[in-house]
């Protein structure tokens, strides 16, 4: 029985990732500092902590066949700049370092598709894994740019010999996501009505199942040093806005913003949270330029070569509104 390490298993595709090893028979450990205690069976090694910790990352790590890094801070603000270098860029680094003491069969390290484009970059191309990637500091904060250098370590690695394959899921989307990560939180709030107008922009969905299947079938057929972007559709917004009035029966706001003016908006709103409230801004910087930048992509490549399914945004779109209802989080 393969023995599998999920870094980041409390996280939205962390959790759907541990299930669906469980189901191909795999001894599945969960490292992640988040409380985790009763979401997973008892079967399920937890370490609770972080990838900082050298000495629990090297308990959770020792005998493993397959590690599937996705821990990270995926949040678009932070009062401290620094945690996502700390965390992104440092804590792959220490997990890398570890697999190599240990002879990992397999990594499968989980990226961004937000490195994939600059927001400098105004067309509306879609993006492949043959597209040129853009430099550091085009990239449109400090989540962006603590994911790319850690995704150059993750790469020095695989050419050093390490077998690691780079995965970069798109916008997931389904029921779940605890932490409301953005993409559930813009979902929530444009059906609670929140959200007076949207700036539209286009970008890439997956049902956060599939998202999670990808990096199993990564770790099965991947090759060492690909790279695969794991999406499915591209829809613009105003697109997802009309999914969500079928799925929900509320009316949807059918009144956009300018770029400019969300732009200025939330450099306002963060300037707020950074100094005054230390909460999350309503809008964050990062955030509007990546809206601003139009991420589509071409999965093709994951659906050739991995096999990785194209189930129904629609209806993960509705899972989502549905359990968001289950939750409490709709009124």
């Amino acid at each position: 029985m393969p023995i599998s390490l999920v870094t980041g298993g409390a996280g939205f595709i962390g959790r759907h990732l541990v299930h669906q090893l469980l189901q191909r028979n795999h001894q599945v450990r969960v490292l992640d500092i988040a409380e985790i205690d009763g979401i997973f069976p008892p079967d399920v090694e937890i370490y609770r902590g972080s990838i900082l910790d050298e000495i629990l990352l090297t308990k959770a790590m020792k005998g493993i066949d397959y590690l599937f890094h996705l821990a990270a801070n995926p949040h678009l603000w932070a009062p401290d700049k620094s945690v996502f270098h700390r965390i992104n860029y440092e804590g792959t680094k220490r997990v890398l370092e570890n697999a190599v003491k240990n002879e990992v069969h397999k990594i499968i390290y989980t990226s961004s598709e937000t490195l994939l484009k600059s927001y400098r970059w105004k067309n509306k191309e879609t993006v492949n894994e043959a597209s040129s990637m853009p430099e550091l500091e085009d990239l449109p904060g400090p989540y962006s740019r603590s994911k790319m250098l850690a995704e150059k370590e993750a790469r020095k690695a695989a050419d050093a010999g390490l077998p690691v394959v780079v995965v970069y899921p798109t916008t997931p989307i389904g029921p779940g996501d605890v932490n409301l990560t953005p993409p559930t939180r813009m979902i929530m709030d444009f059906v609670n009505g929140k959200n007076p107008a949207y700036l539209d922009c286009a970008l890439n969905y997956i049902a956060v199942e599939d998202a999670a299947l990808g990096h199993v079938l990564a770790a099965e057929k991947g090759k060492t040093g690909e790279r695969y972007i794991l999406g499915n559709q591209n829809l613009w917004l105003f697109e997802v806005l009309n999914i969500l009035e079928q799925a929900s029966g509320k009316p949807m706001t059918r009144r956009r913003i300018p770029y400019q003016v969300a732009l200025l908006s939330a450099h306002i709103s963060e300037f707020v949270a950074d100094h005054i409230t230390k909460k999350p801004p309503r809008a964050s910087v990062e955030g509007v330029r990546l809206a601003g930048t139009h991420l589509t992509f071409d999965g093709s490549k994951a659906h050739r070569e991995l096999g990785l399914p194209e189930n129904s945004i629609h209806h993960a779109f509705s899972n989502t509104v549905n359990w968001l209802q289950q939750q409490g989080y709709i009124k």
